[in-house]
């Protein structure tokens, strides 16, 4: 496996790691029990860390090793986010929520208690996700459809107060004084493992992300500083879905419109967050 960018020659991998070569480092994961969460935590185990993984449900986790902490808390209880961050060398926030009608605030409130902790008890690297919709540009060589019809109903409507809630994140990690970047993912699908994956610091081409590819993204950004106070994209290239896929998806997938209910504090099953081919579809509680 390997992982190309346009924007920087050569990446180290994810064994290269923040506090030395060969260092063990411990990562606390907000929203462990989504699949992206899930997916860090097992690749960070894999690897040699040690893994705090953060949920409300702890018996319904599926990654049990030796170097994988379950602990129960719920992100929106500032309590019980200091006492995950407490001992942690960086902090990966895979939350989310699905797309809904209500007003959604687990992104920004979240992510506030987090970065308070982390402020706190002296860790500096946390990784958070949002979608490569926050770019503010168009898709690279998409067809005129998908620019003017297809991503700007998603991100009005479907998604509107979703995207609403990762942009007041992004501003609480821009405005903190910590080692942050976000990773800005396209509409998220399962393959079996890592592929190779493309990064870079302006919108990709293509639409799909892997959540593989970004689980194991976002665990080399926390064991590094190589993109520290930046936005980075992450596009999968190998065996991805079509629009019409993650559209149904999302539209017949778990309970619903009975989902847009649970839009304050996230959800523990299923996919777990909204995005489409315009932005991220994964993490919870």
């Amino acid at each position: 496996m390997r992982v190309t960018s346009h924007f920087v020659p050569s990446r180290p991998s994810c064994r290269q790691k923040r506090r030395g070569e060969g260092d063990p480092v411990n990562i606390v994961i907000f929203g462990a029990n989504g699949p992206t969460g899930r997916l860090a935590a097992e690749q960070a185990s894999a690897e040699g860390h040690t893994v705090t993984a953060v949920t409300r449900r702890p018996k319904e986790f599926p990654v049990i090793g030796p170097r994988v902490r379950v602990v129960e808390a719920d992100v929106l209880d500032p309590a019980a986010v200091d006492r995950g961050v407490a001992g942690q060398d960086a902090v990966i926030s895979a939350l989310g929520v699905p797309y809904g009608r209500s007003p959604v605030s687990v992104y920004s409130a979240g992510v506030s208690h987090i970065t308070q902790a982390m402020t706190k008890h002296g860790v500096r690297r946390i990784v958070g996700v949002t979608s490569t919709v926050l770019f503010g540009t168009a898709a690279p060589g998409e067809t005129f459809l998908f620019r003017r019809v297809l991503e700007p109903s998603v991100v009005r409507f479907m998604g509107r107060t979703v995207y609403d809630d990762m942009r007041r994140m992004e501003e609480v990690v821009r405005e903190s004084d910590l080692d942050w970047t976000v990773v800005r993912p396209g509409g998220l699908f399962d393959r079996d493992g890592v592929s190779d994956y493309r990064v870079g610091t302006e919108r990709l081409p293509g639409r799909y992300t892997a959540r593989a590819d970004l689980a194991h993204e976002l665990l080399r950004q926390a064991v590094d500083d190589g993109h520290v106070r930046a936005f980075v994209d992450v596009r999968t290239t190998q065996d991805t879905p079509s629009f019409l896929d993650l559209l149904r998806n999302e539209a017949f997938s778990g309970k619903g419109g009975k989902r847009g209910k649970r839009g304050k504090r996230g959800s523990e099953k299923g996919t777990g967050t909204g995005n489409l081919p315009v932005g991220r579809r994964t993490w919870s509680g």
